[in-house]
């Protein structure tokens, strides 16, 4: 063994650490050899022969063995060899390259796989995700709008409620104030028909076909409700201004114009009467009174209010 830690047999260089042969031992710096060492390298390359054997020191080299002189040969050296020149490499080598070891495969198993719950929770997950989907493309502009007005609402919780109530309790006021308006206005008309409702209802208490008169003069008004005994309807109507005031009677009667003169008028009014014909009408009348029939019905005004024929023939007509 050298310096440089190779060992040579039979023309080989080895590397004395790991026992295996150097490539090219041009490569390794070697002391100058001498003329005797050149020419037997020389006789070695040229005469291709069985060396003989020598006796080696055994104490530090192996049992020497026949090498192929071929490098590319020993490059190839399979791992068997290789761990044969293990073993025959200088005892004081401790250090090896380590050995390839095969490789154990497990037995296949034919038993069905089994998925854990997990995992297949997971792969159904990834199976819904992966669905196609209808795609609605929304401009990013869009999307930015929508996330600003949503902002806003949220920023705001009070104001749509204050609104809502604000329209709502407008919406009450409102409801109320029409209600009231209605009523107002049904009392005003129930007060404006008073009379008539009042004279239907003494009419039906009364037995006879009984009316309000639509006209009386200006300035005077029902006084008091209306009276009514059987077949006999009564209502008054007096001056605003003063005391003075008439009455309207209306008593069921088969008297025709002639015997309304004989019965009632003349015992009254004798010859101071004033006769006139209006509508189908004959009105008689004397002083502040008057007297007519129709459909049945006598009809008599008499009081101190000092009424005109015209405001009694209008009072006669809307009596119709």
């Amino acid at each position: 063994m050298n310096k440089q830690g190779t060992i040579t047999v039979g023309g080989q260089a080895y590397d004395a650490v790991t026992g295996l042969p150097i490539a090219e031992t041009a490569a390794v710096p070697q002391p100058e050899p001498s003329a005797a060492h050149t020419a037997t390298s020389h006789a070695a390359k040229i005469h291709v022969t069985t060396q003989r054997s020598s006796t080696l020191n055994r104490k530090f080299v192996g049992q020497p063995k026949r090498l192929r002189t071929d490098i590319t040969t020993a490059h190839r050296t399979t791992p068997v060899a290789s761990q044969t020149v293990h073993k025959q490499t200088h005892p004081h080598v401790k250090r090896f390259a380590p050995h390839p070891t095969a490789v154990t495969r497990p037995t296949e198993s034919h038993a069905p796989a089994v998925v854990h719950p997990h995992v297949a929770k997971a792969h159904a997950l990834s199976a819904a995700k992966a669905e196609p989907r209808s795609a609605v493309h929304v401009p990013a502009r869009d999307t930015g709008r929508d996330t600003i007005a949503r902002a806003i609402e949220n920023s705001h919780p009070q104001r749509g409620t204050h609104k809502s109530k604000f329209w709502q309790r407008q919406r009450v006021t409102s409801i109320v104030a029409a209600t009231f308006a209605l009523v107002l206005l049904g009392g005003y008309f129930t007060y404006l028909n008073m009379p008539s409702l009042s004279v239907r209802v003494a009419a039906a208490q009364a037995g006879i076909d009984a009316a309000y008169p639509d006209y009386h003069p200006d300035g005077y008004a029902l006084n008091g409700p209306v009276t009514y005994t059987d077949g006999r309807v009564s209502m008054n109507f007096k001056a605003n201004a003063s005391e003075a005031n008439f009455t309207v009677n209306q008593s069921e009667s088969g008297w025709d114009s002639t015997a309304v003169l004989d019965n009632y008028v003349l015992p009254r009014a004798g010859s101071s009467y004033m006769p006139f014909t209006e509508r189908g009408l004959t009105i008689y009348t004397f002083g502040n009174n008057a007297a007519w029939v129709n459909g049945g019905i006598l009809y008599t005004i008499d009081g101190d209010a000092p009424l005109s024929n015209e405001q009694i023939r209008r009072i006669a007509t809307s009596l119709l």
